[in-house]
């Protein structure tokens, strides 16, 4: 279902739009620019959750590393001997 808006525009966008729409397609052309942004915009969202988990957790994983790391270790020399 369609439903009609009316906006307003600076000057310079309408050109911009009137110069990358295919004639009578305008409300095409918004429409996907906006579902394009707002996709981007959670893909953004979604990059920032995860860069501040894994930073938030970086503390703890290196140390379970670190007492993996340890007790692989030990393993190896035991099975040397």
């Amino acid at each position: 279902m369609h439903k009609r808006i009316n906006i307003t525009l600076p000057e310079e966008t309408l050109r911009l739009l009137d110069r990358v729409a295919d004639k009578g397609d305008r409300s095409g052309l918004i429409d996907r620019a906006i579902k394009r942004y707002v996709e981007e915009i959670g893909r953004a969202n979604l990059r920032r959750r995860l860069k501040d988990g894994y930073e938030g957790h970086s503390a703890r994983d290196l140390e379970s590393a670190e007492a993996w790391f340890s007790l692989d270790e030990e393993a190896w020399s035991a099975n040397k001997q």
